[in-house]
């Protein structure tokens, strides 16, 4: 990781502070001067990425009291004191505070630009082993979002590892719901652009016009820069890709072949299709959609994740119950099956509604987890699913679950399953018809 180091110059005598500067300019350092320590510190922070050489005798803030803060600012700064003839002591206590080291008036040229390089040496070294940490923490953070013990997720997270290193661009595929731009900032967060611009866009949010200058420019005066400039060096996102016009689509795989190889700006495309009778290859020009899905990661829907339903349900309802401040609702066995045969068009996002809705529900002391599935497998649409199979299969198959386990429970009661599955008598009827129920199976 390469940056470039500032050198901070302080000292109340002008001629010293130009002195000082023009000598480490012409050796290549990139220098800033203050006259006072006071103004020095309303530029020098935490992770300045620089270093400071200081005189020890000022007015107002003297050298000793100047590095006392900047010491508490950040530790590792490396700070070089200037001392006059007879200041030696007082040199060798700014050290045992913690100077990296000083030099004596009238300077050694030499001495003090081999001073400034060993100093910003070392600060760079600080800086990018900082950065390193934050972006492993943040890496491990992300991960630790990706909750789930199955087998569907722990090769997700394996091909989340492997593809974080790579240099290709990415195509991430999945339904609704499964966490695909989770994903995505896992990827980069795992990999070597860590700690670069992470930029997420939704191609479906904006008109042809509108998304081709929030990518390319030009944009308005003041304004931000294009996105293909905001992320230069780091991930760029685009959601909803099948969105993008053929316009958009040959500018795009213009600024992709431009960039050549290694890319300096990864692609990570996120295909939200499904359902729509059509795929990515179908919605994209092929030479574009080869060059996207160098790379590609299928997420699981939730359906074919097992246990980790309840793991995520139990996790959720948690949550909401802290934020809530109340108590999260208990799980009954029934409950918890029920959980696990539901189809979940909505994926992990209409789970955490579901939660959410629990709690609200535990809260006031009334309904239950099967009212709220049973009212959510009412709002399923004719969606298809990853598997190919019609969303509406996975729906009935559970309606009829959930119905025949609710009756055996109540013995028949049609007034006790319209209450609990919270449907009027009418449609009650109708889906024991649909599904071959008959109330005197269960009396």
């Amino acid at each position: 990781m390469s940056r470039m180091m500032k050198v901070a110059i302080v000292d109340d005598e002008e001629d010293m502070r130009q002195s000082v500067s023009q000598w480490l300019a012409l050796s290549g350092f990139d220098t800033e001067t203050y006259p006072s320590a006071e103004e020095a510190l309303k530029v020098i922070g935490a992770d300045w990425p620089g270093v400071v050489i200081s005189d020890i005798r000022m007015p107002g803030m003297d050298g000793m009291a100047f590095l006392k803060r900047l010491m508490g600012i950040d530790s590792g700064l490396p700070v070089i004191m200037i001392t006059g003839h007879g200041d030696v002591p007082m040199a060798v206590e700014a050290m045992r505070l913690g100077a990296m080291d000083f030099m004596e008036k009238p300077f050694d040229p030499d001495r003090m630009t081999e001073l400034a390089k060993r100093a910003t040496q070392a600060r760079r070294m600080t800086l990018d082993s900082r950065a390193l940490r934050r972006d492993l923490a943040e890496g491990e953070q992300v991960m630790g979002k990706l909750i789930g013990t199955s087998a569907p997720m722990e090769r997700l997270r394996e091909d989340i590892l492997d593809l974080g290193q790579a240099d290709g661009h990415v195509l991430i595929d999945g339904e609704t719901g499964t966490g695909k731009t989770l994903v995505a900032h896992a990827l980069h967060a795992t990999g070597p652009r860590a700690g670069k611009k992470f930029v997420v866009v939704s191609c479906a949010a904006f008109t042809d016009e509108a998304l081709a200058a929030r990518l390319f420019g030009p944009v308005e005066e003041g304004g931000s820069l294009p996105l293909v400039e905001e992320a230069r060096g780091g991930t760029l996102v685009l959601e909803d890709v099948e969105a993008l016009s053929s316009a958009l689509q040959a500018r795009l795989l213009q600024f992709i072949n431009d960039q050549g190889t290694p890319a300096e700006t990864r692609i990570i495309a996120i295909c939200n299709a499904h359902g729509e009778g059509r795929t990515l290859e179908d919605a994209l020009r092929p030479d574009l959609f080869f060059r996207l899905a160098a790379l590609k990661i299928t997420l699981p829907p939730l359906r074919a994740r097992g246990e980790d339903i309840l793991t995520l349900f139990t996790r959720m309802s948690e949550q909401f119950a802290e934020e809530y401040g109340c108590e999260a609702p208990e799980i009954a066995a029934q409950e918890a099956a029920q959980l696990l045969q539901a189809p979940w068009p909505g994926n992990v996002r209409q789970l955490i509604n579901v939660a959410e809705r629990a709690v609200l529900q535990n809260r006031r002391g009334s309904g239950s987890i099967t009212s709220l599935l049973m009212a959510e497998s009412e709002d399923a649409g004719p969606a298809m699913t990853t598997e190919g199979k019609p969303l509406k299969e996975y729906v009935e198959s559970f309606e009829k679950m959930l119905i025949d386990n609710t009756m055996k429970r109540h013995k028949g009661s049609i007034s006790a399953v319209m209450e609990e599955l919270c449907l009027p008598r009418r449609t009650l009827n109708e889906k024991m018809a649909k599904y071959g129920l008959s109330r005197s199976d269960y009396i």
